[in-house]
C-alpha cells in the first residue's frame, strides 16, 4: 500500500429487479440466491493519513462513550467517517446523491432541502423533496414512525390528517441530523446501463445537519448515510425478506494498477459461489444495549505461528454491554482493546528485525525501515473465531505504507474499559464477508472476490 485511504461507492449494480414499499420493504419472496449486487470504487481525492486517523479516532470516541438515557443517542451511531459512498438516485423525476454506506448504524437519511427555487443550489448537494413527484412523509402514528430515532419532546396530534413523523439522530459528539422521517422512491445504475427503481424505502429527510462528525473533512461530499446495521430501518433491513436476510461485501487492494473491483451485495448466498470447505463461519453475537452492531467472538490471537497468552474476557462483552468485538466497515484501522494490543505489539517488536525509521510516524507506535527490500517477510497476525474459524489477513492488511520505506503497523489501542474493539476494513480487504442475519452468522473466505 502506499497510502491509507477512503473509498466510495461511485455505481450501483443489480442482477434482479423488484419493488418494495414501507420499512419492512414489501414485494414477492424471492430464492435466497438472487441478489442486489453493488460495485464499490476507491474515492479519488484520498484524506491524508492524519485525517483518517483523525476520522478513525472520532468515530471511535462516539462507538465507546458511555451512553446518557436522557439523550436520545443511538447506538452505533457513525456518519461522517464511513468509507464507502453510494451512488444513489432518489425521488421521481431522480435526484443524484452520494450517500456513506456504513455497517455501524441504522438510519438512511439524506440531506434535504425545502427550498422551491434552487438554481443556485451546487447539483447533488441536497434532496430537494418539493421536486419529487413519489416523496411521501410518514404520519406521526404509522408503523415505520414508531421505529425511527425520536425527538424526546415529540408529540404526534392523532387527530391531525398532516402530522408528520420527525426523527431526531443524535451523536455523543454533538453531531445531529434531524428532520421528517419519510419514503421515496430510490434508482440505483444497473450492470447494463439501465436504472431500475425501488418503491417506498422509509429514510430521513434531514433539514439540519450539525457537528464535527457531519461537517468535517470526513464527510466532504457525502449527501447523508445509508445505514446498514441490524435494526429494523436500515437498508439491508427494508430489503430483507426479499434477498434472505443477508448481505455480503468484498474489499480489493486499491493500490494494485488498474484496482480490482469490490462490491457490496444484497442477498445471494456464498454456497453459490464458493465451495463449502472454503468458507469460514463464525456466529453474529447480539449486545441488547448496541443492538445496531456485528459483534463477533475472539477466542485467541496468533502472531508468527505463536499463541498469544491474551486473556480471552478482553474481547467479551461484559454484563453492562461494555466491550466485545464488531466487524465495522466504516472504520479504516483496526482498534484494539488495550491490554490485548499491548500484548500484540510487543509480540510484533520481537519478531521484527528491520531498523526503525529516522523520523517517526504520529500516532504510531511500531514502525519499520524497509528501505531497498522489495518484499519484507513480516509476521503473520491470525485471529481464532468463535466456532473454530481463523481470521489470518496478509501483512499488507495490517502493515501500512506511510512514508516511502517505512511501514507502520496499522492498529491502534482502546483506552477506555468501557471501549470496544473494532476490524476495521484495511484488515477485511481480500475477503468476501457474508453477514446473514437469519442464521446469526458471519461467513467469510478469501475466494470468489471477483465480479
Amino acid at each position: 500500500m502506499k497510502m491509507v485511504h477512503l473509498f466510495y461507492l461511485s455505481s450501483f449494480f443489480i442482477l434482479l429487479i423488484f419493488n418494495f414499499s414501507g420499512a419492512g420493504a414489501g414485494g414477492a419472496t424471492v430464492p435466497p440466491d438472487q441478489c442486489l449486487k453493488l460495485r464499490l470504487l476507491r474515492r479519488e481525492n484520498s484524506p491524508s493519513l492524519s485525517d483518517t486517523l483523525f476520522s478513525d479516532l472520532l468515530r471511535l470516541s462516539k462507538l465507546n462513550h458511555p451512553r446518557n438515557p436522557q439523550l436520545p443517542l443511538t447506538s452505533g451511531a457513525s456518519a461522517g467517517v464511513g468509507q464507502y459512498f453510494v451512488d444513489l438516485h432518489v425521488g421521481s423525476p431522480p435526484q443524484r446523491l452520494l450517500l456513506v454506506a456504513d455497517t455501524g448504524s441504522d438510519l438512511v437519511w439524506v440531506r434535504c432541502s425545502a427550498c422551491r427555487n434552487c438554481s443556485a443550489r451546487p447539483s447533488g448537494s441536497a434532496f430537494l423533496a418539493r421536486h419529487s413527484e413519489s416523496f411521501k412523509l410518514h404520519h406521526c402514528y404509522d408503523k415505520e414512525c414508531q421505529l425511527a430515532p425520536r425527538p424526546i419532546d415529540a408529540v404526534c396530534n392523532h387527530t391531525r390528517l398532516h402530522s408528520p413523523c420527525q426523527f431526531d439522530y443524535s451523536y455523543v459528539d454533538g453531531s445531529r441530523t434531524s428532520g421528517l422521517f419519510s419514503s421515496e422512491e430510490m434508482t440505483f445504475n444497473t450492470t447494463s446501463g439501465r436504472l431500475t427503481k425501488h418503491d417506498g424505502l422509509s429514510f430521513g429527510c434531514a433539514f439540519q445537519v450539525a457537528g464535527p462528525s457531519l461537517t468535517g473533512r470526513s464527510f466532504n461530499g457525502a449527501n447523508g448515510v445509508m445505514g446498514l446495521g441490524r435494526g429494523p430501518i436500515s437498508f439491508v433491513s427494508q430489503l430483507g425478506k426479499n434477498f434472505g436476510h443477508k448481505f455480503s461485501y468484498c474489499l480489493m487492494d486499491y493500490t494494485l494498477s488498474p484496482p480490482p473491483t469490490s462490491f457490496l451485495q444484497i442477498g445471494g448466498s456464498l454456497n453459490n459461489t464458493v465451495e463449502q470447505s472454503r468458507i469460514n463461519y463464525t456466529p453474529l453475537l447480539v449486545n441488547v444495549l448496541s443492538p445496531t452492531f456485528y459483534y463477533i467472538g475472539i477466542q485467541s490471537v496468533t502472531v508468527g505461528g505463536t499463541r498469544l497468552q491474551i486473556n480471552p474476557s478482553i474481547w467479551s462483552i461484559d454484563e453492562s454491554g461494555n466491550g466485545g468485538t464488531v466487524v465495522d466497515s466504516g472504520t479504516t484501522l483496526t482498534f484494539l482493546a488495550e491490554p490485548g494490543y499491548r500484548q500484540i505489539l510487543a509480540a510484533f517488536r520481537r519478531r521484527i528485525k528491520f531498523p526503525s525509521p529516522a523520523e517517526l510516524t504520529p500516532g504510531f507506535d511500531l514502525c519499520i525501515n524497509i528501505s531497498g527490500v522489495s518484499k519484507p517477510s513480516l509476521p503473520r497476525l491470525s485471529f481464532k473465531l468463535g466456532g473454530g474459524s481463523v481470521l489470518s489477513p496478509p501483512p499488507r492488511n495490517y502493515f501500512i505504507d506511510t512514508a516511502d520505506g517505512v511501514k507502520c503497523l496499522a492498529l491502534q489501542p482502546v483506552n477506555s474499559p468501557t471501549g470496544l474493539s473494532v476490524i476495521g476494513n484495511l484488515m477485511q480487504q481480500g475477503f468476501l464477508f457474508e453477514f446473514d442475519k437469519d442464521r446469526s452468522q458471519l461467513g467469510f473466505t478469501r475466494h470468489s472476490c471477483s465480479l
